[in-house]
């Protein structure tokens, strides 16, 4: 072989790996495109400070979060702050309800197509006999470190992220109700979904998924089955609780559940483990509803499982 036939062969080598490297590069950049972001695990002690703050705030204002009375406004406040520190666009709604003002806490997260918002919802209101860390502390909680991770990762969603909490649920959903009454009819046509989180840490916990869209179950069963854990469809709450008026007004609602005074059968605690014949929270709308009633399991597997519905929903 000649010293010319060399180098030529040696250029036309190098320029084909450079095309198939091109090729390569090229085709990763196209599935990265199209995959979309995997949703980061979200720390349980994130969201045990934020419970263990809103045990401090019901421990300063006479045991309760409750409707009507300043813990739950304090609770509003601190929540509010955390998300305007983080870049959200927040805004206080309110309304009347026994001669008491409530309050709805509304935070969107900059950017996404608002024709498709997918919202993510919990009551931030206790019973007046009790703190409220498990209802609703934990689903409050738990959705506030989803929207931080949001803010942390600089996410940009495809569709519009919204979140809510809301006020004087313990009295009839009043605060939600309020909220998607106030919506026009083409404000609502915007709504791609609505998920709630309504005790997500119960301590005798279940694993519950709602089952009134389809499609927004099998985000939530998909993901539980990749982590080997059984569920099942949600039923004690049908109606009870802020997803109700969301679905009256014909948009689709999913969401999470871990059980309240309904006692566990001796088939989920084969699945789930705790104790078969005990509630699943047997300090359901008690004062001992601390931040003692928490399971740290439960509460951090259902937090990671919103932020992957939030994630996947919103790509």
């Amino acid at each position: 072989m000649t010293r010319s036939v060399r180098i030529r062969r040696a250029v036309l080598a190098a320029g084909a790996c450079t095309a198939v490297a091109a090729t390569l590069f090229t085709a990763a950049g196209a599935q990265a495109g199209t995959t979309p972001q995997a949703a980061p695990d979200i720390p349980v002690s994130a969201v045990k400070g934020d419970l263990d703050q809103l045990q401090s705030i019901a421990d300063a204002n006479g045991g309760n979060r409750a409707h009507g009375q300043p813990g739950y406004k304090a609770s509003v406040d601190y929540i509010k702050g955390k998300l305007d520190e983080a870049g959200f666009t927040t805004k206080v709604q309110e309304f009347d309800e026994g001669g008491s003002t409530g309050y709805n806490l509304i935070a969107d997260w900059p950017g996404g197509d608002e024709s498709k918002t997918v919202m993510a919802g919990a009551h931030l209101d206790s019973v007046d006999a009790g703190p409220g860390i498990n209802d609703n502390g934990s689903g409050s909680a738990g959705i506030l470190e989803v929207a931080l991770a949001v803010a942390k990762a600089d996410l940009k969603p495809a569709k519009h992220l919204r979140f809510g909490w809301w006020g004087a649920e313990e009295l009839g959903m009043v605060g939600s109700t309020h909220y998607v009454d106030g919506l026009a009819e083409a404000d609502r046509a915007k709504f791609d979904s609505y998920l709630n989180f309504d005790m997500i840490g119960s301590p005798n916990p279940g694993y519950f998924v709602y089952d009134d869209d389809t499609r927004l179950e099998k985000v939530f069963k998909n993901w539980y089955a990749t982590k080997n854990i059984v569920t099942e469809k949600e039923t004690e709450g049908d109606g009870r609780s802020d997803h109700a008026p969301f679905k009256d007004a014909g948009i689709p609602v999913g969401g999470l559940f871990s059980g309240a005074d309904y006692k566990k059968t001796a088939e989920q605690a084969k699945n789930w483990g705790g104790t078969e014949g005990k509630a699943f929270d047997a300090c359901y709308h008690r004062s001992c509803d601390t931040s003692k009633n928490i399971d740290d399991k439960a509460l951090d597997t259902n937090t990671d499982a919103i932020a992957h519905a939030v994630w996947e929903l919103s790509s």
